[in-house]
């Protein structure tokens, strides 16, 4: 499994509690070292899978043990990555796409540096071409 820059400069500190009418969301409190990407809007158009895959990939790499078990998620992780990878064309190309306008946003929204980096790497940390 490639690094995860998103690892390196994670701190809980910048994960943003969704808003209320942004999604789904529990009335229970998150747990403690869960790892959530921010909401995006479906205005931005970006495919809906991309955005699940997103936060399905955060949540499991980033998260603490105490969360979530790291060989579970390690293996999840590669069973993702390797569907990712069958990417081609215009499906690939759309995902290109759409990664590079969240990397947009993620700056406009001062997003951590952290999460920027993981967009814009994200294809190439994971050997999707």
């Amino acid at each position: 499994m490639a690094d995860n820059p998103i690892d390196d400069d994670f701190d809980e500190d910048d994960i943003d509690e969704p808003d209320a009418d942004s999604g789904p969301v529990s009335d229970e409190a998150s747990p403690d070292g869960i790892a959530v990407f921010p909401v995006i809007p479906e205005e931005l158009g970006i495919h809906p899978l991309l955005l699940a895959v997103l936060h399905a990939f955060v949540f499991l790499d980033g998260s603490d043990a105490a969360v979530v078990n790291g060989l579970a998620a390690d293996e999840a992780l590669e069973y993702i990555v390797n569907y990712l990878q069958r990417l081609t064309g215009a499906l690939l190309k759309k995902v290109t796409e759409d990664l590079e306008v969240l990397v947009g946003y993620a700056k406009q929204e001062k997003w951590p540096k952290a999460y920027v980096v993981f967009l814009k790497s994200f294809l190439a940390d994971n050997g999707i071409e």
